[in-house]
């Protein structure tokens, strides 16, 4: 499988250089040149296949022989190593949760699958390999975990600072090791930029990658649990429509890449805060990048989603075909206060904000008779445990992959610009 730059100027490349370099030279992401539906028999005998045997069939034809097959198993072993459970909310809607790996968020999936692959690439070279990640809450922490004592890996997480939650900010600057957190002034968008700055940077000799969703490994993995929730929901005999909490759209990219591969959804939710840029662009056609807003689902403060090219790049950048497929609604930090305590009411179920979010994109869409919706819930409550205990009349125990790090010393170094990040690279 060979990889294409969606900015189209630099030159195609294998799996194995797209995950190395992260981000193309023309500073494009990379998108893969052709993609294979699976058999139609795999779709509908897929009560028979094991977690395992289902993220292999999705991912091999991405990866081609670049890993071999007996190690990409094993990679993916390592990688679906937790459960997927869907919790059932009311007659139609149902939670996919995603929360029950060891940082508690989606990001598990994606962050330990790239770690695992680019351990593997870098086996037999000396070079060490610097890893940028720029985070608007739990990408860092997952990707803090999934490459901890990775060798030959050292990875420089870049955070808004006071803008990610207080558990968020523990799990990705006490790790130490072969982790260094960067305390950035500023909002994710801007240490988002940064990061794809320092890769054209001429200046700095260093082997870089990105471990974001604009790397490949850490974006095609997330097609993972769409086909396990497929598989567990299959006997209701019901049209799929996912909600998905949106932020930097990797997520919901790799679900429709999914569908692209023959799973039967039936539609797409990008459910987002009041960072409306993609539900913008759906009404007046105008892509409009703007300065993200603070709230209190904070991992969807971005302005500006580097997936969403490649989104439009799965509908050929046909804006009435990818409408047919594809919502996007925005909600304010009210509305999303309203839905947690409304579906902890009628259900006892604690939603964190971005999972009301989700919600709330399903009931904005309204789900027809012959409808089954399913909402993302991306991380456990306690990441957002103020937001969530006073909202709601609960108290969240503390799980045990945070009592790990919650009293930890915080380790982060302050940056203010571009010029922090190369000064601190350079060194």
């Amino acid at each position: 499988m060979n990889y294409y730059s969606l900015h189209h100027t630099s030159p195609n490349t294998t799996f194995k250089n797209a995950v190395v370099q992260g981000l193309a030279k023309d500073r494009g992401i990379y998108f893969p040149e052709n993609t294979t539906p699976l058999s139609k028999d795999f779709i509908e005998n897929i009560t028979d296949y094991s977690n395992h045997e289902i993220a292999f069939e999705a991912i091999k034809q991405f990866v081609g022989d670049e890993i071999p097959a007996k190690k990409l198993k094993a990679i993916i072993a390592a990688t679906v190593s937790f459960d997927f459970p869907l919790i059932k909310i009311d007659d139609n809607i149902a939670s996919l949760e995603l929360f029950h790996g060891p940082t508690m968020a989606f990001k598990d999936v994606g962050a330990k699958f790239m770690a695992q692959c680019l351990e593997y690439f870098n086996k037999d070279h000396k070079e060490e390999i610097t890893v940028l990640v720029a985070t608007s809450g739990d990408t860092g922490g997952a990707v803090a975990n999934g490459f901890l004592g990775a060798k030959g890996v050292n990875v420089v997480i870049l955070y808004p600072s006071g803008k990610v939650s207080d558990v968020q900010e523990k799990q990705l600057t006490t790790l130490g090791q072969n982790i260094t957190a960067l305390e950035v002034d500023g909002v994710f968008d801007d240490c988002q930029e940064m990061v794809k700055t320092a890769f054209l940077d001429t200046d700095i000799t260093k082997k870089l990658t990105s471990a974001n969703s604009i790397n490949v490994a850490r974006w095609l993995p997330q097609m993972f649990y769409f086909f396990f929730a497929y598989k567990a929901l299959k006997k209701i005999n019901k049209e799929l429509v996912f909600s998905v909490p949106s932020g930097n759209f990797g997520n919901i990219c790799a679900g429709i890449m999914a569908k692209k591969l023959g799973l039967p959804i039936q539609h797409f939710i990008a459910a987002t805060n009041i960072n409306d840029t993609v539900p913008n662009y759906l009404i007046d056609g105008i892509y409009n990048p703007k300065p993200s807003k603070t709230t209190i689902s904070n991992a969807m403060d971005v302005g500006n989603p580097s997936n969403f090219i490649r989104i439009r790049e799965l509908f050929n950048n046909d804006l009435e075909l990818l409408k047919n497929t594809f919502s996007s609604y925005s909600f304010s930090d009210i509305e999303t206060r309203t839905t947690m305590k409304d579906i902890y009411y009628n259900t006892g179920y604690v939603a964190e904000p971005h999972g009301a979010i989700g919600y709330l994109g399903l009931k904005k869409y309204g789900l027809k008779e012959n409808e089954y919706g399913v909402f993302l819930e991306t991380a456990h409550p306690v990441k957002f445990l103020d937001v969530v205990e006073e909202t709601l009349p609960v108290q969240i125990e503390i799980p045990e992959q945070i009592q790990k790090v919650i009293n930890n010393k915080k380790v982060a170094i302050p940056i203010s610009n571009y010029e922090g990040l190369k000064s601190f690279l350079l060194k």
